[in-house]
């Protein structure tokens, strides 16, 4: 017998053994896995400037993970004018889609220079025309041989830019309204994927989809009723927490502008009395706990399937992973592209459910009136307290 028979036999006599590569691919799944969540409780700590740097990051990262795939795909010589424009588009996106967020709540910074207060105030006009100098910069470059490459990545850019910058700035708008609209989102999501390959592994004999093959029905039931349990646990305990749950907003004073970590809870973090039925038994619970409850099904149900669309775009493209960054799990995209999901998802609840005007922006806004319209602002709001009996004479 030759030596690459007997290696051939001796590889299917332990075939059946798996132990080794599991506990190898766990405990280095583990370990990065726990790193990241002690980089993540670093990351909050230290606040919202470093918190919107790394979410930036994420965001120019995964962008690069997946145009890097699709130009690969398109094979176009000499496409480095392309990475530049892709960029130049990602840059005028961000400006774009953070223009009037960052006005609103960063007002006490962009009002101390100029260049910024103007790039900001008018920036839709702005982001225009930078855009269609983009465009023009483009068209400019179009080669006949390559036109059709260079459309389909043109699209791309544009699908990007949707899918991944718009989302960010979704995130972006959760931090400002707390930090908890962030971080119990996160949360969730991280323990449903680490509860469902934990459980999947131990106990999965059910596959639950054929984009993903590793993915079973047990894991993925068992997974979400952890979370739910855990979700509604740590969002319990955040409650009581003033930094996490008092929305960004900044304060001018004698020694600088400050960031308000003190403000008087919302009713969400107040907890009310709420009645079980017809029993006559009362449970004391912070509101903020039975949404969370629904950001946890969502973790568990749905954002499960923006893993499942990633793992179908690799398979189309025939790659493993969007890149080799995190050892064990893959790219930037390959961990977030349930928290994008997760993130759109929170947005839209809390500007469906949560968020009602605030006084202080309302109060601003009727200072940027003409003083004709002030007064006429005034004359109608008196009017209306009057005649709603809030206001006597």
């Amino acid at each position: 017998m030759s030596k690459q028979e007997e290696k051939l036999e001796a590889k299917s006599l332990f075939s059946w053994l798996p132990v080794p590569h599991i506990r190898s691919n766990a405990l280095r799944r583990t370990i990065t896995g726990l790193t990241l969540i002690a980089y993540f409780h670093i990351m909050v700590y230290y606040g919202l400037p470093v918190i919107l740097l790394h979410a930036l990051a994420i965001e120019i990262k995964c962008h690069d993970e997946i145009i890097n795939i699709a130009i690969n795909a398109k094979k176009i010589p000499n496409v480095l004018y392309f990475r530049s424009l892709n960029w130049y588009f990602v840059i005028i996106a961000n400006y774009f889609f953070f223009g009037e967020t960052f006005a609103e709540y960063l007002e006490l910074f962009i009002d101390k220079y100029y260049v910024v207060k103007i790039l900001f105030s008018y920036h839709r006009f702005f982001s225009f025309c930078f855009y269609f100098l983009g465009m023009i910069w483009f068209l400019a470059r179009l080669r006949r041989k390559f036109i059709r490459q260079q459309f389909s990545l043109l699209a791309w850019t544009h699908f990007l830019l949707i899918i991944i910058g718009f989302q960010s700035y979704m995130i972006v708008q959760n931090i400002f309204e707390g930090l908890i609209w962030l971080i119990i989102p996160v949360c969730v999501v991280i323990l449903n994927d680490v509860f469902a390959y934990t459980f999947g592994l131990l106990l999965g004999k059910t596959p639950l989809i054929s984009l993903s093959p590793n993915k079973t029905l047990e894991g993925f039931v068992f997974g979400g009723i952890s979370t739910l349990i855990l979700g509604t646990f740590l969002s319990f305990i955040f409650c009581h927490i003033p930094f996490l749950i008092c929305p960004v907003r900044f304060l001018e004073t004698d020694n600088g502008i400050i960031m308000n970590t003190n403000c008087t809870p919302s009713y969400l973090f107040q907890p009310i009395y709420y009645d079980i039925g017809n029993t006559g038994i009362s449970v004391k619970v912070f509101p903020f706990l039975l949404h969370s409850l629904g950001f946890s099904l969502f973790a568990s149900v749905i954002a499960p399937f923006g893993g499942f669309c990633a793992s179908g775009f690799k398979r189309a493209f025939k790659v493993k992973d969007f890149s080799d960054l995190i050892p064990g799990h893959g790219g930037l995209t390959d961990r977030f592209d349930c928290q994008f999901l997760m993130a759109t998802f929170v947005n839209v609840y809390i500007w469906t459910f949560i968020r009602i005007p605030q006084v202080e922006k309302i109060y601003q806004k009727v200072f940027q009136l003409s003083e004709e319209n002030q007064l006429k602002f005034y004359l109608l709001l008196n009017e209306s307290l009057h005649t709603r009996g809030l206001m006597k004479d």
